[in-house]
This record gives C-alpha cells, structure tokens and sequence, in this order.
C-alpha cells in the first residue's frame, strides 16, 4: 500500500485526492489551512487521516499544492519531517521562484523535490469543485534537477499514474515559465481585460461561441493570479508588449479603412493557426 500526501486541497489537490482515492493500492493523507475542508474531505472519506508532521513521513508521494510562496514556506516547514524516500512536488503554476529554493531546501535535507505543473483546470475554484476526472489526458510538466536521473523520471511517472494524465513533458523552469506566460498567462490577462468592455453588459442574445471561449478564463481566482503574474512578470510582459504591437496593427487597419491590409493581417493570422496546431 502506497501513501500520498496533498497539501492543500483547492481544485488541484481535492482533485488529486479523489483521484487517488479511487485508485487500488493507495492511501490518502491531506491538509488544507481551512479546517472545514480537512473535516469534509475526512467526512466524506476522500482521505483517511490530515497530513501533519507526525505522519508526512509515511508520504511516497507528497504534492504541494498551494500558492507559490507559500509552497516554499510549506516544504522548508516540513522538510525535517518528510522521509528521504519520499517524492516531493509541488503543483504551482509557475516554476523558478518555486524550484530555485525548493531544491536548496531538497539539497539541504537530502530529499527529492521536483517542480511539477499539473495542465488541468475549471474557471470555478476549491475542493467542492474538485473531481477525480480533472487530470484525464491532460498534460503534466515535470521539472527535475538534473536531467540525468532516467530511473527517477520512470518512478515519477508510475507515481504520478492514478492521475490518468495524457502526456508527462519533462523541461526546465525557465522555459515552462517562457512557455507558459504564452499558453496561459497571456490568455487570463486578454480574457479578463475583453471582458470589461462596456458592451458586454448588453451581450445577452448576441453571443455564442466565440465569446463563451474567450471569457471562460475571465472567471479567476485574481488572488493566485496576480502572484502568478508578478512572479512571472518579465515572460508577462513580454507576451503582453507582443499583442498590444498586434492590436494596434488591427486598429491602424480599420482607422485607415485599409481593406487590403486588413486581410493581409488575418490571412497570417490564419496560416499560423495552420503551422502551429493544424487544420
């Protein structure tokens, strides 16, 4: 019988939890500052005990998942407490201001950290939304210290397989949080900024699809957001720079009723859908 650990049970770790409860061959210890959740996860049998200092030590597997500084604090709390057997990972959203430290805190204690990036979510947040399909075919980023450690990657992912994720990417900090300041970071800020435009307030019976997409992001917790983005802030704001040169592109086109650039901007637009997804 193997034992996890989650801290924190938000959307992420509730969803982790049941995910793993589910699973044969797996116990389930979890923790989350507010101890209501703690009881109603107990309660509801999600998980057999809370995660204290007494027992994280059992953990084969302990997922952090909480906000950025406070995962640090977390791990460098319990770092005496936690087994040298024990895989450590956190789940943030963003990976150099968590991994830098933690994997000081790992080399202190002689403990196995590595970052970690769960690519699932809904637009609603906290354990009552949490599911044990959350993570099905989605991808999940692992970051290593060292990229060497081929039989620690293997055990990873066998940790890792009750989640049912689709795909495991392993990479370092710097480029998940280049990358991710693209496929996520950028799409909050835009949603969330489309979204107060005056009009929406009368958009009812004049939108479907394209609008329920673009929005669907918009709906965010701005507290986990914000640390996200200030963490990330120089990969942000390069993004942000890059669409606001675009859309100025598009504004220049329609004041100037410039039908034959106007086409020529959403005709590139158009091929680099093509190259980069596929038709």
């Amino acid at each position: 019988m193997k034992t996890l650990g989650v801290a924190g049970l938000g959307l992420i770790g509730g969803s982790f939890v049941k995910a793993y409860n589910e699973y044969d061959g797996w116990q389930v210890l979890g923790y989350d500052s507010d101890s209501k959740i703690n009881q109603l996860a107990v309660l509801a049998e999600d998980i057999k005990d809370v995660l204290t200092k007494d027992n994280i030590g059992e953990c084969d597997l302990l997922l952090i998942c909480i906000y950025p500084e406070a995962a640090v604090e977390y791990f460098r709390e319990m770092a005496p407490y936690i087994s040298k057997d024990t895989v450590v990972i956190d789940c943030c959203g963003v990976k150099e201001s968590v991994c830098e430290p933690c994997f000081e805190t790992a080399d202190e204690y002689g403990l196995t950290y590595l970052g970690g990036h769960p690519m699932a979510g809904r637009h609603f947040s906290g354990y009552k939304y949490s599911t044990e399909k959350l993570f099905r075919g989605a991808p999940m980023v692992i970051v290593p210290h060292t990229f060497d450690n081929i039989e620690l990657l293997a055990h990873v992912k066998e940790l890792l397989a009750p989640a049912q994720f689709g795909n495991i990417s392993v990479t370092t900090a710097e480029e998940h949080d280049r990358l991710i300041a693209f496929t996520s970071q950028l799409a909050h800020v835009v949603s969330n900024a489309y979204i107060k435009s005056p009009t929406a307030r009368s958009h009812k019976g004049f939108s479907a699809g394209s609008y329920k997409d673009l929005t669907r992001v918009a709906w965010l917790n701005e507290n986990m957001w914000t640390e996200l983005f200030m963490d990330n802030r120089d990969n942000l704001i390069f993004e942000v720079d890059h669409i606001i040169g675009a859309l100025t592109e598009y504004r220049e086109a329609l004041a100037c009723e410039d039908h034959d650039k106007m086409r020529e901007l959403l005709r590139e637009g158009r091929i680099r859908k093509e190259e980069t997804d596929g038709k």
